[in-house]
């Protein structure tokens, strides 16, 4: 079982003070790369999640099984068969889409993000909370790839869940949602140099408001002291 203590714990590292995208800038080539849209995405986001929660869980799972010298090619393995699962399940259902991640599905296999909570975390911990971990690292980059894409998406196009005709049909271009009517397109937002200026910001963003918290933290813990030093 796992105790409240520990899913915040996880929860928090996962989703703010370890995120992968703004904190560790790990696995920036499909984070820069493929979030041109929201769709893009939340597509290889949801990718990525499955394969960090799945693999965590065998890496734990196998971890006592597994000699020292020959962890990384094993955990690996457990990665790139995970991410053969995915790669067939998008060619197989949503092949427009397929078509537009293209190589950075397989890329996940190398994503530094995924070897690196296999090998930092779940090859030292249980396996329910290695799959937790995972799910929620996953969560985290997810997050930042949608916000990017949301960002370069409006900037770029005006619009956002462009191409979702592409995982649901060509019914589901209903859903697409003009946000800037008339709009005539910024062209560097959905290019890579706009990938860096979004990512740029959301890492600003993150800090600032980390530095505010901290700093009215700091200052309710003077005001407890001086209200104590009162009394």
């Amino acid at each position: 079982m796992i105790t409240k203590e520990t899913f915040t714990q996880l929860a928090e590292n996962g989703l703010w003070k370890q995120n992968p995208g703004v904190v560790q800038l790990l696995g920036l080539c499909p984070l820069l790369a493929i979030s041109n849209n929201v769709v893009n995405a939340l597509s290889l986001g949801l990718a990525t999640i499955f394969v960090m929660a799945m693999s965590s869980l065998a890496v734990s799972s196998a971890r006592n099984f597994v000699p020292h010298e020959i962890r990384i090619p094993v955990f690996i393995l457990i990665i790139a068969a995970l991410v053969t699962i995915i790669d067939l399940v998008f060619n197989a259902f949503a092949h427009p889409l397929y078509l537009v991640l293209g190589i950075f599905i397989p890329l996940i296999t190398t994503n530094c993000i995924v070897l690196a909570r296999a090998d930092a975390y779940a090859s030292k911990n249980h396996p329910l909370h290695s799959a937790i971990d995972g799910l929620l690292m996953g969560l985290g980059l997810t997050l930042v790839l949608v916000m990017l894409g949301a960002i370069r998406e409006i900037a770029g196009q005006g619009t956002l869940l462009s191409g979702i005709d592409l995982a649901l049909g060509p019914a589901a271009k209903s859903w697409i949602i003009t946000v800037l009517p008339d709009y005539k397109g910024f062209l560097l937002a959905i290019l890579p140099p706009g990938a860096f200026i979004g990512l740029g910001l959301l890492i600003a963003g993150r800090n600032w408001l980390d530095m505010r918290a901290k700093r009215r933290a700091h200052l309710q813990a003077r005001q407890a002291a001086a209200q104590a030093s009162t009394a």
